[in-house]
């Protein structure tokens, strides 16, 4: 039986666990796409200001579904060496496609930013929203990248995540919040009933109406 209806049931639910940061100076930081989502609803719940935050995960070699690893847009690599020594794969071949993601990167900031740069992070608690984690490696990565922006406090909140993996992230972050720890886990779309992709044109538009609705209200 799944556990959240869409994206936006999930987001709307996982504000009410996050209700102490109504109307502070935090800021929300989604991985697109489907965090996209889940950020609006948490941005709109809690009057926050929204902004996405971009990781890539590093496919294996003859098989990029297979992550060994992530990048992120401030510098924040993360590996699994365990996986690397399992398959041979060589920091080589990690440093070229960490490349290859980081140009991925930059593109996908001038799509969902228009190349703005990121809000300032220093002092501020950074919610970083997600629809789910899976293996958690573009997590893990951008929680190292943001880390170096000097939050006030580092946020995890995402619907779903298996165990395992939600302790590996905890070691990374100050606070973890997760509705739901399934076991077996499957996929992170395995407990949505409505797990449509979400198009670059939604994060984009997404992002704009979370700005006017916070603009609004602000003023």
């Amino acid at each position: 039986m799944s556990l959240f209806e869409d994206r936006r049931d999930a987001g709307r639910r996982l504000a009410a666990e996050l209700e102490e940061y109504r109307g502070t100076n935090a800021l929300i930081l989604a991985l697109p796409r489907g965090g996209v989502v889940i950020g609006f609803e948490l941005a709109a719940a809690l009057q926050l200001p929204l902004e996405v935050f971009i990781s890539r995960k590093i496919g294996a070699p003859g098989n990029p579904e297979l992550a060994i690893g992530a990048v992120a847009e401030i510098d924040g690599l993360w590996t699994d060496s365990e996986a690397m020594q399992l398959l041979g794969v060589s920091e080589e071949y990690v440093e070229i496609e960490a490349e290859h993601q980081r140009r991925e990167i930059e593109r996908r900031i001038q799509l969902y930013r228009q190349g703005r740069p990121l809000p300032p992070m220093e002092g501020r608690a950074v919610i970083v929203a997600d629809d789910g984690i899976a293996t958690g490696y573009t997590m893990l990565a951008a929680l190292r990248g943001i880390r170096l922006a000097n939050p006030a406090q580092l946020v995890v909140a995402v619907p779903v995540a298996p165990l395992e993996t939600l302790s590996k992230v905890s070691r990374e972050a100050d606070r973890v919040v997760c509705l739901a720890t399934p076991e077996p886990f499957y996929a992170v779309g395995f407990h949505y009933v409505n797990f449509a992709q979400v198009s670059d044109e939604e994060v984009v538009e997404l992002l704009q109406l979370s700005r006017q609705q916070l603009g609004a209200t602000e003023g």
